[in-house]
């Protein structure tokens, strides 16, 4: 089983990714960093490491509460 990719809630527009973000200077360990703007659909996914970015309160931001369970 594969693991989902990981999503990012945040309250910018636009977004750094490098792939490595909670290692200290990780660009080495990731890959090279990329800009993402969040639009009307209300995330944006880097091309490379498929992390998604999700704007708070925006179209795409689902709380765990309203996530059904199957």
């Amino acid at each position: 089983m594969t693991d989902a990719p990981e999503t990012v809630r945040t309250s910018k527009k636009r977004n750094a990714c490098d792939g490595a973000t909670d290692i200290s200077g990780g660009a080495a360990l990731g890959h090279p960093r990329v800009w993402l703007e969040i639009d009307e659909k209300g995330y944006a996914e880097c091309g490379y490491c498929d992390r998604r970015f999700v704007l708070i309160g925006g179209p795409a931001d689902i709380s765990v509460d309203e996530v059904e369970v199957e």
